[in-house]
C-alpha cells in the first residue's frame, strides 16, 4: 500500500476532509460541520475523530501508512503555527496543527492560511499543474489570493503575502471595505463588488439594461450573463471590474512574475469570457514586455481547499 496525506479545509459552515495518494489522487472525500460554539472548541476534536473513524477505521489505513496531515484555516497563520485569530470559527491565539497532532498520536500536521493552501491545491493538481509558479486570485464574496513559488506558499513575514483582495486600486472610491480600507479590489472585483458597481451604473444613467428587471437584487451571475449576451450597462460594468483586476495583475506580475494566474472563486464560473476581459486590460499595464504570466481558469473548484491542504504535508 503506497504511503498517503489528509487535507483538511475548515471552513465557516462546514470542514471537508479527503484522502489522498501523495501522487495526488484523491482516495476519498467527506465533510462534517463546523461546530463553532464556545469559541470553536470541538473543532479540533471533530476533525480528529472524524479522521480516526472515516479513514482508520473504514479504509483500513494505519497511521504509519499516513505521511501527515494538513489543514486550511480561514485566517492569518504565522510560520510557527499560530493562529491568532480565524473570525468565522470563533478562535483566538491557538495552535491548531499541534492540538490536532496531539490527538492524532504525533502524526505530523502543518497548517495554512485556506486562500494560500487553496492556491498550492491548483498548482498541485489544478488549473496551475505543471507549473511551480502561480499566483491564484480568488473572486467570491470577497478577493482572496494566494502566491505559490517554486512550489511553496509566500506568506511574508505576518501572513500577509497573498490578501490580494485589499491591495488599493481605486483612488475615487468613498465607501469603506470591510477591512477597514478604502477603494480595495475587493470593493470592485468580488461578487458583491461587481453587483454593487451594477446598482451604481443603474442609480447614475438611464442607460436601458435587462440588470433593471433585478433592480437592487442583481448578482454578479446577473451581470456576466448580460455581458455576454452584450448588454450596455452590464458591458460598462464589467470594463471597470475588467481594469482594476488589469491593474492589480500588473502590479503583481511586476512583483513576483508568476508563470501564471489562475482565476477561481464564483465568479470565474463566467470562464474565458472573464478571462478575455481581464486579459485585454492586464495586457494594457503590461506594455514591458509580452513574455509575462498567462492567465486561466481554476479547475478544482470547492476541492482545491483539500487538495493543497494534503500538499503542505509534502513540503
Amino acid at each position: 500500500m503506497g504511503k498517503k496525506c489528509i487535507g483538511v479545509d475548515v471552513g465557516g459552515t462546514s470542514v471537508k476532509l479527503g484522502l489522498f495518494e501523495i501522487t495526488g489522487e484523491l482516495v476519498k472525500k467527506w465533510e462534517i460541520p463546523t461546530r463553532k460554539e464556545e469559541g470553536g472548541k470541538y473543532i479540533i476534536n471533530d476533525i480528529a475523530d472524524s479522521i480516526l473513524h472515516q479513514v482508520l477505521a473504514q479504509e483500513n489505513v494505519s497511521f504509519k501508512d499516513i505521511e501527515g496531515v494538513g489543514m486550511g484555516v480561514p485566517g492569518p497563520v504565522m510560520p510557527d503555527g499560530y493562529v491568532e485569530v480565524c473570525v468565522n470559527l470563533g478562535w483566538r491565539e491557538k495552535y491548531p496543527a499541534k492540538e490536532l497532532s496531539d490527538l492524532l498520536e504525533g502524526l505530523p500536521v502543518k497548517c495554512g492560511n485556506d486562500a494560500n493552501v487553496a492556491a498550492l491545491g491548483e498548482m498541485w493538481q489544478g488549473g496551475g499543474k505543471g507549473y511551480t509558479d502561480i499566483v491564484m486570485i480568488t473572486l467570491g464574496t470577497g478577493v482572496g489570493g494566494g502566491v505559490i513559488i517554486d512550489e511553496q506558499i509566500i506568506t511574508g513575514k505576518h501572513g500577509l503575502g497573498g490578501e490580494i483582495g485589499h491591495i488599493h486600486v481605486r483612488d475615487e472610491e468613498t465607501e469603506h471595505c470591510n477591512c477597514g480600507g478604502v477603494g480595495c479590489l475587493e470593493q470592485v472585483a468580488s461578487a458583491t463588488g461587481i453587483a454593487r458597481e451594477a446598482r451604481r451604473k443603474m442609480a447614475a444613467a438611464d442607460t436601458p439594461s435587462v440588470l433593471r428587471e433585478a433592480g437592487d437584487q442583481v448578482t454578479a451571475k446577473d451581470v456576466l450573463d448580460a455581458a455576454k449576451t452584450g448588454d450596455i450597462l452590464a458591458l460598462e460594468v464589467m470594463e471597470v471590474v475588467g481594469h482594476y483586476l488589469g491593474v492589480a495583475l500588473a502590479s503583481l506580475a511586476l512583483t513576483v512574475d508568476p508563470q501564471m494566474f489562475v482565476i477561481g472563486g464564483g465568479v470565474s464560473k463566467a470562464g474565458q469570457y472573464l478571462v478575455e476581459v481581464i486579459n485585454r486590460h492586464y495586457a494594457q499595464y503590461m506594455p514591458i514586455s509580452e513574455n509575462r504570466g498567462t492567465i486561466g481558469l481554476a479547475k478544482l473548484g470547492n476541492d482545491a481547499g483539500i487538495y493543497g491542504a494534503a500538499r503542505l504535508v509534502l513540503g
